[in-house]
């Protein structure tokens, strides 16, 4: 998985667990989107998106792991037709950490209904099949790996069995499609910006408490799956204290892994050059190009980037394959708005 169900804190309320964050380029700008309530879950009383939640996505435009800029959506309640009514607003500068700051709103819509605002943006949000691939087998055996410092031990398994765990399933999407000089309007000359996503929920002492926040794909299938205490750390805090909070457990746990399986010469030292890697958890995209998460490199992610093997390989610096790919996919991506397969 790449963040689905991802920690006990998560898994609450699946309509704030954030299961994947895609940055790529777009018919007419950059596009954002996040998924969320994925089917896997089972049965939910009230699906789509949470009415005392507020789904954010952070970017960065100065390279310090702290967001500048911040688009925020907050929906309503479900009408009887299980439509949700959302408001869009853009925070700039020194408010844009501000969970309580109004900033501007851009734009506001119905569930289901693609709308493009005065403002230029573009927004989706609905029920839509799930991009993202994973094979469990594979999956369960990278855990134990990087948690407990094993050899990978796939059983009696082989890759004619592989079988996309999540073939058939679906999600609520959030797509933001927003014009590339409203993100370098506060950017300047700078064209690469950093990216996360935070998914937060209204406490009763009127703040916001963090749910899921998710950078890169596939850190909490790496480090978490066993670990479930650290998920719920890992979707709390700052992109810019990540090293400092996380970096220790996260190259305790890849060394343990090379050492295990004899991947490495110097397990600490590369271990140590995945943590800064990996760490601040944010997802490099450079506007107005193309999107690849790829092992060279990593620049935003599509919709039919191979993260798990990219993610895997790296951390445990040998090729592990999930021997299945975006053909395994039931509902696929559009190359249009809004771009994720509405089911």
């Amino acid at each position: 998985m790449s963040h689905h169900l991802d920690s006990p804190i998560a898994r609450q309320d699946i309509r704030l667990d954030i299961t994947d964050l895609y940055c790529f380029r777009g018919q007419s700008g950059t596009v954002f989107v996040i998924n969320v309530c994925h089917s896997i879950a089972g049965d939910v009383p009230v699906p789509g998106y949470h009415p005392e939640g507020m789904y954010e996505f952070k970017i960065d435009l100065n390279h310090d792991a702290i967001e500048e800029l911040t688009y925020r959506i907050v929906f309503d309640e479900r009408d009887l037709q299980g439509k949700q009514r959302f408001v869009v607003r853009r925070i700039a500068g020194a408010d844009a950490t501000d969970p309580h700051a109004q900033g501007t709103v851009l734009a506001e819509g119905t569930t289901d209904e693609p709308l493009t605002a005065p403002a230029g943006i573009r927004v989706w949000a609905g029920k839509a099949g799930d991009p993202f691939w994973i094979e469990p087998d594979v999956l369960h055996a990278v855990g134990h790996v990087f948690q407990d410092g094993t050899p990978m031990d796939l059983g009696n398994w082989k890759p004619e069995q592989a079988r996309n765990l999540f073939a058939g399933h679906t999600v609520y999407s959030i797509v933001l499609e927003v014009p590339d000089a409203d993100l370098l309007a506060e950017a300047g000359d700078n064209r690469q910006v950093g990216v996360w996503a935070v998914a937060t929920l209204a406490t009763d002492a009127g703040g916001w408490r963090s749910i899921n926040r998710v950078g890169l794909p596939m850190i909490h299938p790496l480090f978490t799956q066993y670990n479930e205490e650290l998920g719920d750390r890992l979707n709390a805090g700052r992109p810019a204290d990540d090293f400092d909070t996380y970096g220790p457990t996260i190259i305790h746990s890849v060394a343990g892994a090379l050492r295990a399986n004899g991947t490495a010469e110097d397990p600490e030292g590369y271990a140590t050059l995945v943590a800064h890697r990996f760490l601040p958890n944010v997802l490099p995209y450079t506007i107005g190009t193309k999107a690849v998460f790829g092992m060279a490199g990593w620049n935003g992610r599509s919709l039919t980037d191979n993260a798990p093997d990219v993610m895997f390989s790296i951390a445990a610096n040998t090729p592990i394959a999930l021997n299945i790919g975006k053909e395994s996919v039931t509902a696929k991506p559009s190359a249009t708005f809004p771009y994720v397969p509405i089911v």
